[in-house]
């Protein structure tokens, strides 16, 4: 099984972006753990980040044709504010994980809403990076 992994905006800053929220993982350690965690349950993965929404759109309108049978997403402050990337979710047919490092129900209000979750087939929140591995590793096993 291929499974894409999302990150959206600012997460290219993981690492220097306020670490007691987030962690000092780097965006290249969380892809890299993803990679190896795919390789331990037998999926494949490829992992991709953009600041611009309309570019997440893309990856997630493509992910059917290019074979990929999941896709973990940490959509970023897009979860809270965009209805383009909930109704690309909505368009596709494979089923897709919503990933955050922070919980986002202990923090400011207006991250307690997601305008995708409910189009995931899950979320996880507040586990750091593991939230991936729980992600990738859920996926694989519907593989």
């Amino acid at each position: 099984m291929k499974i894409l992994v999302l990150n959206g905006p600012n997460l290219n800053r993981l690492g220097i972006r306020e670490p007691a929220i987030y962690g000092s993982d780097t965006l290249q350690d969380i892809e890299l753990a993803c990679v190896e965690w795919g390789k331990s349950v037998g999926a494949t993965v490829e992992c991709h980040q953009s600041n611009r929404e309309g570019v997440l759109l893309d990856w997630i309108h493509e992910a059917e044709s290019s074979g990929f049978g999941g896709i973990v997403f940490n959509a970023g402050a897009y979860t809270h504010t965009s209805i383009a990337l909930r109704d690309a979710i909505a368009s596709i047919d494979i089923p897709v994980v919503e990933v955050h490092l922070s919980n986002t129900q202990a923090r400011e209000r207006f991250r307690h809403r997601s305008h995708i979750a409910a189009v995931c087939v899950g979320q996880i929140a507040g586990l750091g990076k593991e939230g991936y591995r729980a992600a990738i590793t859920f996926l694989a096993g519907r593989g």
